[in-house]
């Protein structure tokens, strides 16, 4: 696999170089691969970061957007990335871990943004800066931070306490932290791609998972479970990346151009993803396909009791650092 990701990413390298210097009837192309549909807010993004790039450049940038996981599962997409097989990608946030930047897992404790709005001024201040730093080694370059909003929690059964949890196997994408606070609350995780969560929850292989409204409903997890806890115990963001050898080597203006319309496509973004997600727990409602359920006061205090452990856990797992700069950003204790 990895042969074949350095065969097609010296193509693409090849290529990427005689982009550069060729005339303007030859396009830069750029690869932005994603793993979820176009009509998620992630999907729309991406399909306004291709509207923006293609009129600021005046047609010198192509951006193909590939969603889905079309070109690569999630578990590839990050190597094929550092390869040069495809340029652009706009991953979960824990997917970083496994090349090191474990401090970006941090960012997958449970009940730590109030709100939208707070996660919002993080991402755009110190946090977000800190992070992507962590990145730069890696040949990777970020570029901007893509909100999906909270984590509800699923299964075939309710889920309002924590006692609920015990036994369960709940999908996650490969966040130590989620795998943490799950076995806090008595729940047995399983790795899985996004492509394949649907026919896991379907065939018993996983018994429940946590996502963003908006994925439940475009990837009709909803058909194929019975109770949806609307928690909010965790939020789900992205990073857009490039591979920093690409990005470097484009002529400066079209950079600067590309740069405007990353901006103006995480803007656009980050505004629609809480209204997303709203209509789409209408929409889950409307189906009657699943129960939706809220959780009390008393039920989210004993949540926040049973995670608890989590954040003790991950000062050894992240590092004190990162917690230092999260903890002084949110003000919020991390212990």
């Amino acid at each position: 696999m990895k042969k074949a990701f350095a065969l097609i990413g010296a193509a693409v390298a090849v290529l990427a170089v005689s982009a550069v210097s060729a005339s303007a009837q030859s396009p830069i192309i750029i690869k932005f691969s994603h793993v979820v549909a176009n009509d998620t807010p992630k999907g729309k993004g991406a399909l306004k970061f291709k509207e923006l790039a293609e009129k600021y450049t005046n047609g010198k940038v192509k951006v193909e957007v590939y969603p889905n996981s079309q070109l690569y599962k999630d578990k590839e997409e990050i190597e094929a990335l550092q390869l040069g097989s495809v340029q652009m990608l706009a991953p979960s946030t824990a997917k970083f871990a496994p090349l090191g930047a474990k401090e970006f897992e941090a960012l997958d404790l449970p009940w730590l943004f109030k709100d939208d709005a707070a996660y919002d001024k993080a991402m755009k201040g110190p946090v977000g800066k800190y992070l992507f730093k962590k990145l730069e080694s890696k040949g990777i370059t970020g570029l901007a931070y893509w909100d999906n909003g909270f984590h509800m929690v699923s299964s075939n059964r309710p889920l309002l306490m924590p006692a609920d949890f015990q036994g369960l196997k709940v999908r996650i994408s490969g966040s130590k932290i989620a795998d943490r606070y799950f076995r806090d609350v008595g729940a047995i995780p399983q790795i899985l791609a996004f492509s394949e969560v649907y026919q896991a929850l379907q065939t018993g292989v996983v018994d429940g998972c946590e996502n963003t409204p908006s994925n439940y409903l475009t990837q009709k997890f909803d058909e194929v479970q019975k109770h949806i806890t609307v928690s909010n115990h965790a939020h789900l963001q992205y990073a857009v990346i490039v591979n920093t050898k690409f990005w470097n080597g484009l002529p400066a203006d079209i950079r600067a151009e590309l740069d405007k319309a990353m901006a103006e496509a995480t803007d656009y973004t980050n505004s629609i993803a809480h209204t997303e997600n709203v209509e789409a727990l209408a929409a889950i409602k409307a189906k009657g396909k699943a129960t939706l359920h809220y959780l009390t006061p008393e039920q989210v205090a004993a949540w926040k009791t049973a995670m608890a452990p989590t954040y003790k856990w991950a000062k050894g797992r992240v590092g004190a650092e990162v917690l230092d700069v999260m903890s002084k950003e949110l003000d919020i204790k991390m212990n």
